[in-house]
């Protein structure tokens, strides 16, 4: 019994080992390069006031900055200038910097699975390579074992 099987490596595993996991950084690092002229700069502004005001510091710097206005609010005694100034200026201001917080948080957190997800894929395709190599290795042992039993049934045969 011939060994049937050769082993092909897809090309998607070359491409896989060059490309690393896909991470948040990577793939505005790619998008920035694709970029040109204007489209590049209106990235790069955005990012960089996306960092600055995605920081803590920038939530208590927006409350300090909307609590300067409550004094006066509160003085107008109106409860619709109340509510407006809680809804409209302290919780957009405070809140955008926090949300922005999390969503890095929850960016680096998809980061870290990405790069797990892509070494248990590596680990994955590792442990079937020696499925492989075991595979093959039982094939010539049972080849072996089955050209004895020709040669012992050929023998019985002439007798």
């Amino acid at each position: 019994m011939a060994n049937a099987f050769h082993y092909v490596e897809h090309p998607r595993i070359k491409e896989r080992q060059a490309e690393g996991p896909v991470v948040t950084r990577k793939v505005a690092r790619k998008r920035a390069a694709e970029s040109t002229g204007m489209k590049k700069f209106n990235r790069r502004l955005g990012l960089g006031i996306t960092t600055s005001v995605g920081t803590m510091w920038a939530a208590y710097a927006f409350c300090a900055l909307a609590l300067v206005s409550l004094p006066g609010v509160i003085a107008s005694g109106q409860v619709v200038l109340i509510v407006g100034w809680i809804a409209q200026t302290f919780l957009q201001l405070v809140l955008l910097p926090v949300i922005i917080v999390g969503q890095n948080i929850q960016a680096a957190a998809a980061d870290a699975r990405s790069a797990a997800t892509y070494k248990d894929a590596g680990a994955i395709l590792n442990e079937a390579k020696q499925i492989q190599e075991h595979l093959a290795t039982q094939d010539a042992a049972i080849t072996t074992l089955l050209n004895k039993v020709l040669s012992l049934e050929t023998a019985l045969t002439k007798k």
